[in-house]
């Protein structure tokens, strides 16, 4: 499996069991929703271009930071802070890649300010089997690859995430039931920290 599927590309889409249909989520809607998101805690499933399947626990403090923990047996783990994102490998006792979060399409709704109105973002935006689809990319770097949202309403709740890379490769990650709010330590998201524990 290739952890930095994570971040960097995007996931073939599960479906999911709705009622047939449902209105479009406005835009503003979806805007403040995921500027009102602050630390969330949620299992997932990460189903990966290649079709394999990964589960764990996903940790969100915007902005900026997520931990990304996988399940036995990868127990590998992905982590951003500090603008950036670092892979580590369980199976390799070198040091984690990193790249810039900037470079990611995950770092667009974990921004301080998440502005779906910028010219360019939007992409997409979608009803579906009653859920509500959003594309965004860079509008600076549409190279750098897009994420697509998917939401369903009363209430806005962000279900899943789909990250194409620059390659177009996809990677989806499906969010069990989330809980927000409540603190997570700094500690949780530092690269620094986790690369001495593994020393």
């Amino acid at each position: 499996m290739k952890i930095k599927a994570a971040l960097l590309a995007p996931l073939a889409v599960l479906a999911l069991a709705f009622p047939a249909h449902a209105e479009k989520i406005e835009l503003k809607e979806l805007n403040r929703y995921l500027n009102g998101l602050g630390t969330v805690q949620s299992d997932f499933t990460q189903v990966n271009a290649d079709g394999t399947i990964s589960t764990g626990m996903l940790y969100i403090k915007r902005p900026g930071r997520v931990r990304f923990e996988y399940a036995p047996p990868d127990d590998s783990l992905v982590l951003a802070g500090g603008g950036q994102v670092a892979i580590f490998d369980a199976k390799s006792n070198q040091p984690p890649e990193q790249y810039p979060l900037s470079r990611t399409p995950l770092s667009l709704i974990l921004d301080a300010n998440v502005d779906l109105a910028r010219a360019k973002m939007v992409v997409g935006h979608v009803e579906q089997d009653a859920t509500t689809r959003l594309a965004v990319q860079d509008p600076a770097h549409p190279e750098y690859g897009s994420i697509e949202l998917v939401f369903t309403p009363n209430p806005v709740e962000l279900r899943q995430w789909i990250i194409t890379d620059d390659l177009g490769s996809q990677t989806t990650v499906i969010l069990g039931e989330m809980k927000k709010g409540g603190d997570l330590p700094p500690s949780l998201f530092s690269i620094s920290i986790e690369a001495d524990k593994r020393k």
